[in-house]
């Protein structure tokens, strides 16, 4: 019995491969629609996009020109292929205002661009396009089911920016620039007030302040420790309970015990 069907799979295997061989050599846009879809419906995109390309240009203006070119997005989606399911989708958002698939279109294209947003420390041109594409969607779309998601990729991608302004701001306490940390960092948290890395952003700000402080010339410590101690004023009063209370603390130490010399 199990041999059975597996002959039965086999034929309709070498079957469906015969009529998608057959389909891809005809001059019969019609029948290449038709294969299309079956290979579509049955999930096997590649071979969809392969007869949808052939006849996407003879298909535009056609009466079932708008569910090829949704099939065909959509394929482009699936596998992956993100540029070009991103154009197809706003292609077809354009070409037909009218369709009932418009509005997940409109959306599928914008996601496209989220998907290419690259790793934070890359060149983030695909992300603000992201998030510009998105944002276009939610106002345009406000009460849509995809609304929470939409909603969600953008926190994402903002985040994804932040984080990358936060470790350019960073990298000046790693090369020990302190000075030009302490500019950067309080920048960074002017610029992102409701950022994740704000107490991050803050401790590394004390720690350039620190730094900077005990290793001055007698002139400027005074006033450079006293800096520090805003510094930790401001990391604790954001957080009382900082995963850098520790270190933190260590510093506010030492910083009062160097003060003291200014005091006598």
């Amino acid at each position: 019995m199990k041999k059975f069907f597996v002959i039965i799979a086999l034929v309709v295997f070498f079957s469906s491969c015969n009529e998608y061989q057959k389909a891809m050599k005809s001059e019969d846009v019609s029948v290449k629609f038709d294969v299309a879809t079956k290979m579509y419906e049955a999930g096997k995109y590649g071979k969809a996009i392969r007869l949808f390309e052939q006849i996407a240009p003879a298909y535009k203006g056609k009466p079932s020109a708008e569910k090829m070119f949704y099939m065909y997005s959509q394929s482009l989606y699936k596998t992956k292929q993100y540029y070009l399911a991103g154009y197809q989708f706003e292609s077809f958002a354009a070409s037909y205002p009218k369709s009932q698939k418009i509005e997940e279109c409109a959306f599928l294209g914008a996601k496209c661009f989220s998907k290419l947003s690259p790793v934070y420390s890359l060149d983030q041109v695909d992300t603000f396009k992201a998030i510009d594409k998105l944002q276009s969607y939610i106002d345009e779309y406000p009460e849509s089911p995809n609304l929470a998601e939409a909603n969600l990729l953008v926190k994402e991608l903002r985040e994804k920016l932040e984080k990358k302004a936060f470790e350019i701001a960073k990298q000046y306490n790693t090369i020990s620039d302190h000075k030009s940390a302490i500019v950067a960092l309080d920048n960074f948290v002017i610029n992102y007030p409701g950022t994740p890395f704000k107490e991050k952003a803050l401790y590394y700000k004390l720690d350039s302040a620190y730094n900077l402080a005990i290793n001055s010339v007698p002139s400027k410590m005074q006033e450079r420790l006293e800096n520090a101690k805003v510094a930790y004023s401001n990391l604790t009063k954001f957080k009382a309970d900082t995963e850098y209370k520790k270190t933190a603390d260590e510093m506010l130490a030492r910083i009062e015990n160097d003060l003291k010399q200014f005091s006598k």
